[in-house]
């Protein structure tokens, strides 16, 4: 799989030995640096390597910086991406099950290097679970990119009676998970 992995200065020294393994799970490593511990700005990086993902020249992407909050931030500015913060397997792994997030951010001043590899490994090996609802709100997500309202990617629901598809003027206010606006 061909990764891209980014960091800032506070993260330099967790992502030389990130690259390192995986390399050595025979990964191809785009790094967008940082390449030492001088201070640097985080959105430099992050964006560098988010837009890799977002334009298919990666599959995936890594991020590291102190919380791993910023780098998220920048890389959910990207559309296409979906970054998740991850601090033990289990998130890891949902966020890759139910959410096919596309870039791992990484909080290097939390973290050890073996729950570091063992986060990575788990987010790497996990497949996205297709169709049904994960796969549903993950579309939402996309409309909610091209600044349409998630309802507004809602399947048409069949009336029950003829199976005919209503149309979703029609279904307006008829779902108990969705909110209906009153005038007056």
């Amino acid at each position: 799989m061909k990764i891209t992995v980014a960091t800032d200065h506070r993260g330099y020294e967790m992502k030389e030995k990130l690259v390192s393994l995986l390399t050595e799970q025979g990964h191809e490593v785009l790094d967008m640096g940082t390449n030492s511990s001088k201070s640097c700005d985080y959105p430099d990086m992050g964006y560098e390597a988010s837009k890799l993902v977002a334009e298919g020249i990666a599959e995936r992407g890594i991020l590291l910086c102190g919380t791993g909050i910023g780098m998220s931030i920048v890389a959910n500015k990207i559309p296409g991406i979906r970054a998740a913060i991850c601090n033990d397997e289990l998130t890891a792994k949902m966020s890759r099950r139910h959410n096919d997030a596309n870039v791992l951010c990484l909080a290097t001043d939390v973290l050890s290097e073996e729950m570091m590899r063992r986060i990575v490994t788990s987010w790497l090996e996990t497949e996205f679970e297709r169709g049904g609802r994960h796969e549903r709100r993950v579309k939402k997500i996309e409309c909610i990119e091209r600044g349409l309202s998630p309802t507004a990617c809602n399947e048409p629901k069949k009336n029950r009676s003829d199976n005919s598809v209503l149309s979703q003027q029609s279904l307006a206010g008829t779902d108990d998970n969705q909110a209906t606006v009153s005038e007056g």
